[in-house]
């Protein structure tokens, strides 16, 4: 049994032996396949899961995690890992992850970025926003401060220097902490407050930041409304030009069987979803409807908040941002996607009337005190740091201190890690049970003398219709039901096509609360396929379709 703990964070190394050892102890749950590699070269594995003796993956709706797309976010790991966990664990103790099992399968890729993850994980950590791979220029800033812990305590915290021109100054309610020099003020002691690093060519005077040559943002990398690094930051030179994106989009193209995606993602401690480049207006009714659905099941769950990316969590009201994974999944797979923004370190200080982006720019500094007696109380002070003297090579006496963000913002510290990402295996779990599911409805053999009319009638039971978003069926992502005759020796198909193409099939998703009286329940959540058959012997019937599965019945005639 892998001896797995969620209250640590785990390098490329260990989650690779993980992976290799919950493949060995449950065989006949787990497929381990690797679908690319990283720009270093390393391996990025997927982890199949599925109860192969009710069938293959490949013949059941299916659904998709992923983690750590973002170098530094490596909770993101931990959470796809706890899913992995619950699933073969509780397989036969739990009765919504055995059918789950049965019925479906799941696709986890828990590092997408190990690169990025490695250098985010290192004993002297370099934290990048995504890949190591230069871009756009080979070439390293001349100028500006580079964050580092300066006097090796293992931190990179801030640096205060008095300054009268300084933004910040001291605050009279609570001394410990950093308070926003009013506009107009004048006359008192001042400080300008910058990260903990070493400044490059510095002349005494100019202090701006040094501009990171590994400027990738996988996250922007996505085929859907992709745009130039001029337009859209970290971009790349196209779309899924990097080798970490370009294995996800093929290992999910080739899987058409997926019906939905959460990515995961740190921090805010919300649930988002598509669109990211206009407003809900612009989508089919039915789809935000569903979504929701989905959401307040989300937060039913985990207690995150389910929110629209355009309306509720944009970096600029005038800009957005596009190449993005859920709105890729939403907009050219037809699938219901989300992004699971890990951690709010406001929600865990009982601060919970605020804006997830907004917040940053502006916040009452009564959110400050709240968020340090949090950090005194349940982190024992270890997630803000007293000011403390400090002679800097280049700045003389200064003092650092502040928030240590990595500890406390980034990712859950580790002690908390366990209880943030345990809810997210329920709502995974539970997006997967209503996927489309193709099941026989019944099997009627009417002999007609020399053979017999055979009505092979299949139903979708899922909630969620074979084609799950309207999106996709609009746009023909994915065929209607398919159905198959293969008659044995001394049979003949005299009427009725051999292979033939039904319509999609409803789910329940579209149902109304009540019906008041005139409510029709209608079944087009079912078809039939029909053929005349001559001669008596064996024939297979299969149904199926890309997302909601596949069957096969056999029958005399």
């Amino acid at each position: 049994m892998p001896d797995i703990q969620f209250d640590r964070y785990y390098r490329y190394d260990a989650i690779v032996e993980f992976l290799k050892a919950y493949s060995a102890e449950y065989p006949n749950l787990i497929t381990l396949q690797v679908i690319g590699k990283s720009y270093e070269g390393r391996d990025i594995y997927l982890v199949e899961v599925t109860n192969k003796a009710t069938g293959p993956a490949d013949d059941k709706p299916a659904f998709w995690c992923d983690g750590n797309i973002h170098a530094s976010e490596v909770s993101a790991s931990s959470a796809v890992l706890f899913i992995l966990n619950r699933l073969v664990t509780d397989y036969g103790k739990d009765p919504n992850v055995t059918r789950a099992l049965d019925s479906r399968a799941f696709y986890l890729v828990p590092r997408v970025n190990p690169d990025g993850a490695e250098w985010a994980l290192a004993d002297v950590p370099k934290i990048i926003r995504s890949g190591t791979r230069p871009y756009p220029y080979d070439e390293d800033d001349y100028y500006g401060i580079e964050r580092q812990d300066v006097d090796g305590d293992g931190r990179m915290l801030s640096m205060r220097i008095p300054d009268p021109n300084g933004a910040w100054k001291i605050s009279e309610t609570e001394p410990r902490l950093m308070e926003r020099r009013e506009p107009s003020e004048t006359g008192g002691t001042y400080y300008r407050v910058l990260p903990e690093g070493i400044f490059h060519n510095f002349d005494g005077i100019r202090m701006r930041g040094r501009k990171i040559k590994e400027g990738l943002d996988f996250n922007r990398n996505f085929p859907s409304q992709w745009r130039f690094e001029s337009e859209q930051t970290g971009a790349g030179p196209y779309p899924t030009s990097e080798p970490e994106i370009r294995a996800l989009v093929d290992a999910i193209v080739n899987r058409p069987n997926i019906c939905g995606a959460v990515t995961f993602h740190t921090f805010s401690g919300v649930h988002l979803r598509p669109p990211s480049t206009k407003p809900d207006d612009d989508l089919p009714a039915e789809d935000i409807w569903n979504y929701k659905k989905i959401g307040d099941k989300g937060k039913e769950l985990t207690g995150y908040p389910a929110i629209s990316n355009y309306h509720e969590f944009r970096y600029h009201p005038k800009e957005i941002i596009t190449g993005v994974f859920d709105d890729w999944m939403y907009e050219h797979r037809g699938v219901f996607a989300w992004t699971t923004e890990i951690w709010s370190p406001q929600r865990q200080a009982g601060i919970t009337d605020y804006k997830y982006i907004d917040w940053f720019r502006d916040h009452p500094f009564d959110d400050d005190v709240k968020l340090l007696k949090w950090s005194d109380e349940k982190l024992g002070g270890r997630g803000y740091v007293d000011w403390y003297p400090f002679e800097h090579p280049q700045l003389g006496k200064i003092e650092m201190g502040g928030w240590d963000s990595q500890y406390a913002f980034r990712n859950p510290p580790p002690d908390h890690l366990e209880s943030e990402i345990a809810p997210f295996a329920d709502w995974v779990i539970w997006q997967a049970l209503i996927s489309p599911k193709l099941e026989e409805f019944s099997t009627i053999v009417e002999p007609t003398g020399d053979g017999a009319v055979i009505k092979f009638c299949v139903d979708n039971t899922g909630w969620l219709p074979s084609y799950v978003t309207r999106n996709g069926r609009d746009k023909k992502l994915c065929r209607g039901v398919i159905g198959e005759i293969q008659p044995g020796e001394g049979i003949q198909v005299v009427a009725g096509l051999l292979r033939q193409e039904g319509p999609q099939l409803e789910g329940r998703s579209h149902l109304p609360a009540s019906g008041f009286g005139w409510l029709l329940d209608a079944t087009d959540h079912r078809h039939v396929f029909e053929w005349t058959v001559r001669g008596h012997g064996d024939v297979t019937l299969v149904a199926r379709h890309e997302r909601a599965g596949r069957l096969v019945k056999k029958v005399t005639v």
